[in-house]
């Protein structure tokens, strides 16, 4: 009987250990021990997206580098796709991403830049299913006289430091040109340059560089008829399809005894 008894508490000891491990594993449990702990899409974003070189001219290769904040406790491997709308610019696969910041270096690619402004955005690939990543602002490249950029380009200030007439004294209806010194305070621009009597267009010239410092615009002659007593003008600036107004240090108008601009 004792014996008896001692195969059954034996049997009893190898089978429920077995039993234990034979139950059923809830199916999230199951993809916890699959996968381990995830990262949301919602847990990522781009702080900075930077392109080397900067600005990039037509025909060279660019290279792109990203400040990505992982805002989750875990690390993870996942693969980042740069895009221009539909198009994949560049792309790195399966790379490490810790908690916090992390900077992501792109492989180098001859993407052709031809648009007047290419505006960028991040996917990621986690589980094979791509979403786009959140961006602290736009990250757009502009095309400016020295390639496309970016980088903020700051314009100005501009100052009219003179602006002189030939003839001068001017007749009604006769030819004149204009001459202005121009001084620009900020980065080199490319623009075009048009001088003003209130809302009408006296004369301009396109694509004109303005580098840092000070230059002088000649502009063609045209014909000008003065009819009023207070012709004054204001040089207008247009960079990148956005107007600037220029600031003088004195008010230039044409004067009705002989239509002089001489002080």
């Amino acid at each position: 009987m004792k014996r008896r008894a001692f195969f059954i508490l034996f049997g009893l000891l190898i089978l429920i250990p077995s039993l234990v491990h034979s139950q059923p594993i809830p199916p999230l449990d199951k993809l916890m021990d699959r996968w381990g702990p995830r990262i949301h899409p919602s847990d990522l974003r781009i702080l900075q997206l930077d392109m080397s070189p900067d600005p990039v001219q037509e025909g060279m290769r660019v290279g792109f580098s990203a400040i990505l904040s992982n805002l989750s406790h875990y690390s993870t491997r996942l693969s980042l796709f740069v895009k221009d709308r539909d198009e994949v610019v560049t792309s790195v696969q399966d790379v490490l991403v810790r908690p916090g910041h992390n900077r992501i270096i792109f492989p180098q690619t001859g993407y052709r830049f031809s648009r007047y402004e290419h505006c960028f955005t991040v996917e990621v690939d986690i589980e094979r299913t791509r979403r786009p990543i959140d961006v602290v602002r736009e990250f757009c490249v502009r095309r400016t006289y020295a390639g496309w950029t970016l980088k903020e380009v700051r314009i100005g200030p501009l100052f009219v430091e003179d602006l002189d007439m030939f003839p001068d004294p001017a007749t009604p209806g006769q030819e004149i040109r204009f001459r202005v010194r121009l001084r620009n305070d900020g980065t080199p621009i490319r623009g075009n340059i048009r001088i003003q009597d209130r809302d009408q267009t006296i004369v301009y010239l396109n694509d004109v560089f303005l580098p840092n410092g000070y230059t002088e615009v000649h502009f063609p002659y045209t014909r000008y008829s003065f009819q009023r007593f207070d012709h004054c003008f204001t040089v207008i600036v247009d960079v990148e399809r956005t107007p600037h107004r220029t600031d003088a240090a004195r008010q230039f108008c044409a004067k009705p005894m002989g239509w002089t601009l001489r002080p």
